[in-house]
């Protein structure tokens, strides 16, 4: 991978605090040197406020410039529709910003974390639009799946190696709600509150899921019954914004809202 991207030329790098593009970051400065990286995150209402804090000190700890990159998908009709295809006009958007800053600043190349395990997820129309932008893609290319992604990050030292997974805000609205800044604000506000409740029982993976009719609250399988039992949890969503609206407790699974899409009929009147 290392000789991969020492071919790059200066490299603009999509990063999203997450495991897979920490490496990408990281793997940039060693192969081609700190001065000749600098990694990207996107603001918008989509991306947790603490998900760019966290950007942000990563990079100071390796030394890499960091960037805040203003993106403006809530524009794209696509997007704010939600329909199956929502990542792909999301994408667009970053990767498009990240393209005018690459060609204003005379940059060679444009690096995001797809690893071979997302290649081999099936449904993923984010990787369509980076794909079309031919953007570099060095974990997919190295065959680095995400439990060698997170092997490589665990040593190099980084504080990555066992982040738990943090997609987009938008990932937690169902297909077929319009998404709008205060469904992101209260889905954020949740999540952040219910880690908070939930912290002391060594929770890990937590997304708050609104449906439209109901919010469904996925954490780790150990703690559903402590999820369902405590009461905070539901004053907390209910203070959030979601208010008198039903809610359920189920274990996490990562693309859950994914089911929607075998029965075109739920999503498009979700």
């Amino acid at each position: 991978m290392l000789g991969d991207i020492a071919g790059y030329g200066r490299t603009l790098v999509a990063f999203s605090g997450g495991v897979d593009s920490s490496v990408v970051v990281a793997a940039a400065a060693r192969a081609l040197g700190r001065e000749r990286v600098i990694a990207v995150t996107a603001v918008s209402p989509a991306v947790p406020a603490a998900e760019v804090e966290f950007a942000g000190e990563f990079c100071a700890s390796l030394g890499v410039e960091h960037r805040l990159l203003r993106t403006d998908e809530m524009a794209v009709a696509g997007y704010r529709e939600n329909g199956p295809t929502r990542c792909y006009f999301c994408k667009s958007t970053l990767l498009d910003t990240v393209a005018e800053l690459a060609e204003h600043e005379h940059f060679d190349s444009i690096a995001v974390g797809t690893n071979a395990s997302d290649l081999a997820a099936g449904f993923r129309p984010g990787i369509r639009a980076a794909a079309e932008r031919g953007v570099r893609t060095p974990l997919a290319d190295a065959g680095l799946d995400k439990a060698a992604v997170r092997e490589v990050a665990r040593a190099w030292s980084l504080n990555t190696w066992d982040k738990p997974a943090a997609a987009c805000l938008s990932s937690r609205i169902a297909y077929g709600l319009t998404i709008t800044p205060a469904r992101l604000s209260r889905v954020e506000e949740a999540e952040r509150e219910l880690r908070r409740v939930l912290t002391p029982h060594g929770v890990r993976d937590l997304r708050v899921r609104d449906l439209g009719d109901s919010v469904r609250v996925e954490v780790d399988a150990r703690l559903v019954g402590q999820a369902r039992s405590d009461e905070e949890v539901r004053r907390t969503v209910e203070r959030a914004g979601f208010g008198s609206t039903p809610m359920v407790v189920e274990p996490f699974r990562s693309g859950s809202m994914n089911d929607m899409l075998a029965d075109p009929d739920r999503w498009r009147h979700a």
